[in-house]
């Protein structure tokens, strides 16, 4: 008889470590912290909403896109000058990379996550229901 295998003793491939995960360093000791793959990127989430998109593909993704309303962009904009709506996802803000202040206004934004800022987070959208999808030739 072939010894049980505990699923938990199987070895994983090692995340290689984002150039931005810096970023997330001040918020890791919040209960909700989740740092997750998404896009090729990495999104910091909070309270269960995605905060920041930490993206480093090259322009236009190459810094951090703030997760946030249309009705809260005006006044992150005045705040933030180096913030910019993305000129592909207009519904986020960009802060490239390349932006002179870029390291003091990413603190700054996480800062704002850190402290519950209202005008950041989005919700994560619904996962499908548990409809399966045919393929053809498949019985009903």
């Amino acid at each position: 008889m072939k010894p049980a295998r505990v699923a938990s003793a199987r070895p994983r491939a090692a995340r290689p470590e984002h150039p931005l995960e810096w970023l997330a360093d001040p918020v890791r000791d919040e209960p909700s912290f989740v740092l997750k793959s998404w896009f090729g990127g990495r999104t910091i989430m909070l309270y269960g909403l995605h905060m920041l998109f930490l993206t480093t593909q090259g322009e236009p993704w190459q810094g951090v896109l703030v997760c946030t309303f249309h009705e809260h962009q005006p006044s992150l904009l005045t705040e933030f000058p180096a913030l910019r709506p993305h000129p592909i996802l207009k519904k986020w803000l960009y802060l490239p990379e390349s932006a002179d202040t870029f390291e003091r206004d990413a603190r700054r934004l996480v800062q704002l996550v850190r402290a519950r800022d209202p005008r950041l987070g989005i919700p994560p959208s619904p996962k499908k229901s548990g409809v399966k999808k045919l393929r053809f030739g498949q019985e009903l």
